[in-house]
């Protein structure tokens, strides 16, 4: 590690590469999940996804972890397609983890589902019936977490789960990162975990790689509390923890 900074209580970590950062971030969920594992005999966890994830899913799947005790969601999926497209992050964590670790149940958030109603129902029953131990998140380039965008985020939603429509930096985003070939390609809307959800988590932690994301991250961690920049209502909470590597955390 390159320095850890208390930022209004908020340890951020800063590491070399984003190697290391996805390594001490898997350290630090793997430490997580034992803990909550040894106190409640099991655990609920939140995955991510999008690039900014790689480097920590890929030490993740390395630890000796007991997966059988831990039930699984996620943050988001695009409206109306399938868990076979390219983009799906259905698609991504079976493929970039989940079928390799076999966890003890996985809740998918199936965008393409007939009655989009009914499915954000019963997604907010099983967060609500699994109360969740630790959430792993990113930030947007537009400050988003998970798809709660700066136009549609609300700190105080009623929901758990809803449907919104993205905003165009988060689309072009999508774009610039190789899941679309082109920004009409990129559905209009998207399921998301709210921020209501996110911030009932026990725990967060937030893996944020890329010079990218170096605006965003300051905005996080300085601006103040607003939706113009949805991650900083991360700042409230008791239990956060944010991994950078030296690109992200170019301009604190």
């Amino acid at each position: 590690m390159e320095k850890e900074l208390i930022i209004e209580n908020i340890p951020v970590g800063i590491y070399n590469n984003p190697k290391e950062m996805g390594k001490a971030a898997a350290d630090f969920v793997e430490r997580t999940l034992k803990e909550a594992i040894a106190q409640k005999g099991g655990a609920n966890l939140i995955l991510a996804t999008g690039s900014s994830q790689f480097t920590f899913l890929e030490s993740l799947k390395e630890r000796d972890i007991d997966w059988k005790k831990i039930t699984v969601f996620h943050l988001d999926e695009y409206k109306g397609i399938s868990n076979q497209h390219p983009a799906s992050f259905r698609k991504y964590l079976k493929e970039r983890i989940l079928d390799e670790v076999a966890p003890k149940k996985t809740y998918y958030l199936n965008g393409d589902a007939e009655d989009l109603e009914q499915e954000m129902l019963y997604y907010t029953n099983e967060l609500k019936k699994h109360p969740i131990d630790l959430a792993c998140i990113g930030i947007g380039e537009n400050g988003h977490i998970a798809f709660n965008d700066p136009p549609v985020a609300d700190f105080n939603d009623p929901k758990w789960v809803k449907l919104v429509t993205l905003d165009e930096a988060c689309k072009k985003q999508q774009t610039g990162e190789g899941w679309f070939p082109t920004l009409d390609d990129v559905p209009d809307q998207a399921l998301t975990l709210t921020i209501t959800a996110i911030l009932n988590c026990d725990t967060i932690s937030c893996v944020v790689p890329d010079e990218r994301k170096a605006e965003a991250v300051r905005n996080t961690l300085y601006h103040e509390i607003s939706t113009d920049c949805p991650a900083t209502i991360l700042r409230t909470h008791p239990k956060t923890k944010i991994f950078l590597d030296n690109g992200s955390a170019s301009k604190l």
